[in-house]
């Protein structure tokens, strides 16, 4: 049984990976100000991580796992407080790449601004930078676009509500633009693989080896809501962020040393279908968006 740290837990990510490990018999902390509900089993440290004293000081943890780290100085923070641990991992994003590097982006290309990631990229960045000064050995995971049960972010949600209300599907021109993503399940089998092992990289991509275009996801949210989407392709001069839940970017990782933490990933057809059982009982922690009553101003 592994002591672990979990900073977050109420939401998507964090909230998985704490369940994820308690459900393997670990003994689960999350760090948090407790304005929501908290994951099951979890021990909770009520505390905001840019005021933490010496909360943390009387903790020996097997592994930190920083999911809510989007700056230099959120990292910078948590370490000052922390006491003894034996292994720190940061999941920090795809967004670190900048959008003029040729693609698929590997783990040896530089980092740099993305102008359609901005500020959130250039936060990642300085939190990996602060974390391998001061934690060499620590692993970083650079994830793309990542979804599953417990995702309140209005991605496939918004797509499983049109598919439940018999909408026509807009798509932002043809909907060829490549898409790529990673169930959070398998975030938390990268994590066991790095914790097991110790793999002497300690940078990785990780996603789904393939990419799917706009229209074929679509189609597979739809399918598993049980129905067949019909497209209405949008080839206005508007922003598509205006009526579809992601940025006018394709981007691609390369994920081959992924191979060195896991064997396989979910497909996403049936990572889907989990997302689908898990948002019929729960729409109510999706944070919605206008898209649909923008689209019906049409």
């Amino acid at each position: 049984m592994k002591k672990i740290l979990v900073t977050g837990g109420t939401v998507f990510v964090s909230k998985y990976i704490a369940e994820y490990y308690v459900k393997a018999g670990d003994e689960v902390y999350v760090l948090n100000r407790n304005h929501h509900p908290q994951p099951e089993g979890c021990i909770l440290i009520e505390a905001d991580r840019h005021d933490l004293g010496d909360r943390l000081k009387e903790y020996v943890f097997d592994a930190v796992l920083d999911v809510t780290a989007y700056t230099g100085e959120d990292v910078e923070l948590l370490l000052d407080a922390l006491g003894e641990f034996k292994d720190y991992i940061l999941i920090s994003s795809s967004a670190v790449y900048p959008e003029y590097l040729p693609q698929p982006f590997t783990e040896e290309q530089e980092t740099g601004v993305n102008k359609h990631w901005g500020a959130y990229g250039t936060g990642k960045i300085d939190a990996e930078k602060v974390l391998l000064k001061r934690v060499p050995l620590a692993y970083i995971f650079r994830p793309p676009y990542l979804y599953g049960p417990m995702n309140n972010v209005y991605r496939e949600a918004f797509v499983f509500e049109c598919a439940e209300k018999n909408r026509k599907f807009y798509l932002p021109r043809k909907g060829e633009m490549g898409l790529q993503f990673f169930h959070v399940r398998d975030l938390c089998r990268c994590i066991d693989g790095a914790l097991e092992h110790h793999p002497s990289r300690h940078i990785f991509n990780v996603g789904n080896e393939d990419a799917v275009s706009i229209r074929e996801w679509v189609s597979f949210c739809y399918a598993a809501a049980w129905k067949k989407p019909e497209f209405v392709e949008v080839h206005l001069d508007i922003n598509p962020r205006e009526y579809f839940p992601f940025h006018d970017y394709e981007y691609r990782l390369d994920v081959k040393e992924q191979h060195m933490l896991i064997s396989d990933t979910v497909s996403l057809q049936e990572g889907l279908k989990e997302a689908y059982l898990w948002y019929q009982d729960h729409k109510e922690e999706v944070n919605k968006k206008d898209y649909i009553k923008y689209l019906d101003a049409f």
